[in-house]
């Protein structure tokens, strides 16, 4: 039998089941995501998902500390740990193992647009590239045929591609005089 790698501790059967019962009850696929975000000092944050902690700052020609990761960093992380886990997931679900897998992003910014010293320039990334560095038996057209249905799937990447809504509502707490 071949050797599925390091793909083979993704829990396959786990994946089809919960694929079968949304399948089966579209509901059941239903929920959302939270995370919150407290300021600490300067440009530092915390935010916590679930029982995870991740800090941030910004780097210290934008005035912080470069003591954590950059938001925008962040973004790019997201990206490339989704794409990873839909690479994984696709060779399971192919029967195909990698002998090494690393996904680089990399994304090219400009800082006029953050420091609003001109409109025309956006504050965010001007582009996102990936590359996928595999190390495996199969072929190209299987991993382009990977690359596709990943692409396809990926939440992160759907979400980077398509607008979606977003909504800031402010809520102050009243002061409290002592």
């Amino acid at each position: 039998m071949e050797s599925l790698g390091g793909c083979c501790t993704l829990d396959i059967d786990r994946f089809r089941s919960t694929r079968d019962a949304v399948e089966k009850a579209p509901e059941a696929g239903k929920g959302s995501f939270e995370t919150v975000t407290e300021w600490r000092e300067g440009a530092q944050a915390v935010t916590r998902a679930r029982s995870f902690q991740i800090e941030t700052d910004e780097p210290t020609p934008l005035g912080g500390k470069d003591q954590h990761v950059d938001p925008m960093e962040l973004l790019l992380a997201a990206l490339g740990s989704c794409l990873t886990i839909g690479w994984v997931t696709q060779a399971r679900l192919r029967g195909i193992g990698y002998r090494k897998l690393v996904i680089k992003v990399q994304a090219p910014f400009d800082l006029r647009g953050y420091l609003a010293l001109d409109p025309s320039v956006r504050p965010g990334f001007g582009q996102l590239r990936y590359t996928v560095d595999v190390d495996t038996d199969a072929d190209a057209a299987l991993l382009e045929e990977i690359r596709i249905a990943v692409e396809r799937t990926s939440p992160m990447l759907d979400n980077v591609l398509r607008p979606t809504p977003v909504e800031g509502i402010v809520q102050q707490r009243p002061s409290v005089l002592a």
